[in-house]
């Protein structure tokens, strides 16, 4: 029997060449045994984790590490192209409470 992949990591993608990144990736978990959850992506920049969605069969949660969410320019063009937004737009969502600022480190 074939064991389904329970979690994949891919580097992201160049906007303009499309050429994967070093050192940025996106990690895709899918629920089952690892939870309850339906599916879980995460945002890494180097080694940090920056933000992580999951998604729930009621409810989907974005947390974004209270520490490293903003932590360079480099980090921020790539966390904006995960998250499909502008850091403006970032902001207003952790202010009005959709967004939670947590440790994830």
């Amino acid at each position: 029997m074939n064991n389904p992949t329970l979690a994949t990591v891919a580097n992201m993608k160049s906007p303009r060449t499309g050429n994967p990144v070093a050192n940025q990736f996106i990690i895709t978990q899918k629920g089952g045994i690892m939870g309850n959850f339906i599916k879980r992506e995460i945002f890494q920049s180097y080694k940090s984790i920056i933000v992580v969605i999951t998604v729930w069969p009621d409810e989907t949660i974005t947390e974004l590490d209270k520490n490293y969410w903003d932590y360079s320019v480099t980090t921020g063009r790539y966390r904006n192209q995960f998250l499909e937004e502008t850091r403006k737009e970032t902001e207003a969502k952790i202010k009005s409470g959709e967004y939670k600022l947590v440790d994830l480190n």
